[in-house]
């Protein structure tokens, strides 16, 4: 039995809902809060649709509420990479772009698809990625501080409370990397997985935490290409027939987080990973960018990080290069 769809296009403060039950299509927003999810709850319990299989895209933090509210009612629940879905746009050759019309899109996307079920993030990655997205919050509070001492304030009682505020982020920082060292040090599993993760050259605790907290559980991916495109990693080529012949580009449509998190192991892999540093060397010597060259290097270890993780085995550099070239 085909269960109705329910696509849903999330924003901060709202989302649309598409509803796909017997051959009619039904629409509603709702507030992206608690009364939001019960006001969904009665609307589809109004339409007859008791069970769905609901579609959003992982695009961010907003939806996480909503998944697991569905969730918890015994919905199916999909989260799915936003290249597939605008891949399936492409082939329908849509050309209106609305919050609207993207849910309606999610609730044919999700029928014709079938994506798989979504389940939730175990208590500890959930655990884990509140301390990572702290972490990223008093980073960019430091940061503006900072900027504004780099601006130059020229009051005295200004300065004294910009340098007393950057003491507090300092502390906090410090403290809040602590908890998430403990936390990985706690849980047996996560403790594995970071140990592996931080014997390829590039990567560090930091950046083995955030990519365990964002891609939740590397080894169930079916390749290191899915995860990749999970990451809005992977090149989009542009070429039709003998005249258009336009530059690859990321298909920035994943976590932005872990490209984020990616981007600086990526220049310390370069320049002491022997695996990505031959490879980063072939791309100069055709001529690359420097930041097609980083880009590459950042898939590059996450083709590296599913292979330790799937594998269970420590970096090797020889057994690298034989598996996913250099």
């Amino acid at each position: 039995m085909t269960l109705p769809t329910l696509g849903l296009d999330i924003a901060k403060d709202k989302f649309d809902a598409a509803l796909l039950h017997n051959d009619q299509l039904k629409q509603h927003v709702f507030s992206n809060d608690a009364k939001g999810f019960r006001q969904l709850a009665t609307w589809l319990t109004k339409a007859k649709a008791t069970q769905v299989h609901a579609c959003l895209e992982a695009t961010g933090t907003y939806g996480e509420a909503l998944a697991q509210f569905l969730y918890d009612a015994k919905h199916t629940v999909s989260v799915v990479n936003p290249v597939m879905v605008k891949g399936f746009a492409h082939s329908e050759l849509l050309r209106t772009k609305t919050d609207k019309t993207d849910a309606a899109l999610l609730a044919r996307f999700c029928l014709k698809q079938n994506p798989r079920a979504w389940t939730p993030p175990s208590p500890e990655i959930r655990e884990l990625q509140a301390l990572l997205r702290r972490l990223e919050s008093l980073n960019q509070m430091h940061q503006m501080e900072a900027n504004r001492v780099s601006s130059g304030i020229t009051s005295p009682t200004v300065q004294a409370s910009v340098q007393t505020t950057l003491e507090f982020l300092e502390r906090e920082i410090r403290q809040i990397k602590k908890q998430i060292h403990a936390h990985l040090e706690q849980h047996p599993e996560l403790k594995r997985q970071r140990d592996l993760l931080i014997s390829i050259p590039g990567i560090a605790e930091q950046t083995a935490a955030m990519l365990l907290a964002e891609f939740r559980d590397i080894p169930s991916f079916e390749s290191a290409r899915e995860m990749a495109a999970f990451a809005g990693l992977t090149p989009k080529h542009r070429q039709s027939g003998s005249s258009v012949h336009g530059k690859s580009r990321l298909d920035k449509m994943g976590a932005a987080r872990i490209r984020k998190a990616l981007y600086m192991p990526a220049i310390v892999a370069l320049r002491y990973n022997a695996v990505i540093q031959t490879f980063g060397e072939r791309l100069r010597t055709a001529g690359k960018h420097s930041l097609v060259i980083i880009a590459a290097a950042m898939r590059k270890l996450i083709h590296l990080a599913y292979g330790v993780l799937k594998s269970g085995q420590v970096f090797d550099p020889d057994w690298a290069s034989r598996t996913i070239g250099a």
